[in-house]
């Protein structure tokens, strides 16, 4: 079976509705949860994850209540939960401390897209090793084959595989790139791949994951929480419909 990864924006619709929004995915039938940490610029996110972002911190979260709120449900989840973010806030925060937090509230991995795999390791390698948290570099169709190897070299749970040189939300990012995904498929990786940015659809899932261990969808799922009223369902129905 191929994995489920979705991702929302901690701290949306509401401050509160963090923890259970992680129940739902769960209960839905995702096979592991990444959530954003809000920031002021996050540059890798589109149009919606950016409005989620500003909302959530208008709503007031921070790291802390994050933490706070992941530990309060941590005996209740029984699938991986990613903190996506960038490097900035964590660093503010303090890196060993972050990683701390993280290994006391549940937290399996990390995702941060704008720390230079050097800097991870010569300087943070080492503590998310004493944590036992995973990291996952992120790769792109530009990314040299010598390059993929190094990141995934470096990463542990999995590979990110971003399906198109684009922000996340991108109407055409997943299905044009089948020579990309074979060019993944073909390499000696010791971790699983799983695409993102893009995905929408049961059939754009069953595309990318045609060559890929798994299908990460974020855009489609915020947008849920942002736009409908009746988000417990819709978001619901939508896991439902790209797991059925």
């Amino acid at each position: 079976m191929k994995k489920l990864n979705i991702y929302f924006t901690a701290g949306i619709p509401r401050l509160e509705d963090t923890a259970e929004i992680i129940k739902l995915i769960q209960d839905s039938g995702a096979d592991m949860i990444e959530i954003g940490m809000p920031y002021s610029d996050p540059v890798a996110d589109g149009p919606v994850i950016q409005k989620a972002h500003e909302l959530a911190l208008k709503n007031g979260m921070t790291i802390e209540k994050l933490f706070s709120q992941l530990k309060s449900i941590k005996n209740e989840i029984t699938i991986p939960l990613i903190l996506m973010g960038y490097i900035n806030p964590v660093l503010s925060f303090g890196f060993e401390n972050f990683c701390k937090e993280c290994s006391e509230s549940g937290v399996s991995g990390l995702i941060i897209p704008d720390l230079p795999p050097i800097e991870f390791e010569k300087n943070y390698h080492k503590i998310l090793e004493k944590y036992h948290l995973n990291f996952i570099f992120l790769i792109t169709p530009e990314t040299s084959d010598k390059r993929i190897l190094y990141l995934d070299s470096l990463s542990s749970g999995f590979l990110y595989a971003v399906s198109s040189s684009s922000t996340t939300g991108n109407q055409n990012a997943v299905l044009k790139n089948e020579k990309y995904f074979s060019r993944i498929s073909s390499l000696p990786l010791k971790n699983p791949v799983m695409i993102g940015f893009g995905i929408k659809t049961k059939q754009n899932f069953e595309t990318v994951t045609e060559k890929a261990d798994g299908g990460i969808i974020g855009t489609a799922f915020v947008d849920i929480l942002l736009h409908h009223r009746d988000w417990k369902n819709k978001a619901i129905d939508f896991i439902h419909s790209i797991k059925a």
